[in-house]
């Protein structure tokens, strides 16, 4: 990892904040890396049930560093030999990510902000989807999120005409959970996140890889990995714990086996 990104463990919480507040938080090949890295850290420290991504400073990610270029590398190969890893780490970690967004995300910032799993949203930021406006496709994934959340019409319609869809309306649209006082983003998220950090971390991470499942695939799929995922927690430590808790009205606590 490197300075562009910072890792902090608060018990069992990760912040992941990315950290170019001069530039806008935006993605170079280098920042792509370390971002990266800091996910599959998290991903790989078993004392870690969940994490925050979030950006230094005024906006979560305004995108690609248009000054930089592409850097010598075909804009293909950016798109999945940088940008895919830092996704595909988000979708694979088996704890939820909660990416919290102050100011803006646009562009492969927007699509890295959605593609977590859980979004809160400052009360005065907005995302974006600027491509339109310099003649590109809107990226990192960003058509297959927004037409699945909101369907062709408004998906195309946001994207083709860039408009800014402030947090309220990224909430009315399902975009976003939440949104909070500028302020309190921080906070929230935190406290969102360890809340989320005493639930079940197998029952996290197995209706996370459902869930991703169901979006992509038929119900009989989906029905049947269920029945799989209950069959494998079934009789679970966890499972008797939680159960067991259940009578006793009082808080579960879980191992992760």
């Amino acid at each position: 990892m490197s300075d562009l990104v910072n890792y902090e463990q608060d018990g069992a919480v990760v912040v992941i904040t990315i950290n170019r507040p001069d530039a806008m938080n935006a993605f170079t090949t280098e920042l792509s890396l370390a971002l990266q890295l800091a996910l599959e850290k998290a991903h790989n420290d078993d004392s870690v049930r969940a994490v925050v991504l979030t950006g230094e400073g005024r906006c979560f990610s305004a995108g690609a560093d248009l000054k930089s270029g592409f850097e010598g590398r075909p804009v293909s190969g950016k798109l999945q030999y940088e940008y895919r890893p830092v996704l595909s780490a988000i979708a694979l970690m088996p704890k939820p990510v909660i990416s919290a967004i102050p100011g803006s995300a646009a562009g492969i910032g927007m699509s890295t902000a959605l593609y977590c799993d859980l979004v809160i949203m400052a009360d005065n930021a907005f995302l974006l989807s600027p491509f339109a406006t310099i003649s590109l496709v809107p990226d990192g994934g960003l058509n297959w999120i927004l037409v699945r959340q909101l369907g062709y019409h408004r998906a195309y319609q946001l994207s083709v005409e860039s408009e800014r869809i402030p947090a309220e309306r990224c909430v009315e649209l399902g975009l976003a959970n939440k949104a909070v006082p500028a302020d309190e983003l921080q906070s929230a998220a935190l406290a969102w996140a360890q809340s989320l950090a005493k639930r079940a971390p197998m029952s996290l991470a197995a209706t996370k890889k459902v869930m991703r499942h169901a979006m992509d695939n038929d119900w009989a799929s989906s029905f049947n990995l269920e029945a799989e995922w209950q069959q494998a927690l079934a009789g679970s430590e966890d499972n008797r714990e939680g159960v067991k808790a259940f009578f006793e009205k009082r808080e579960a606590k879980f191992k992760g086996r």
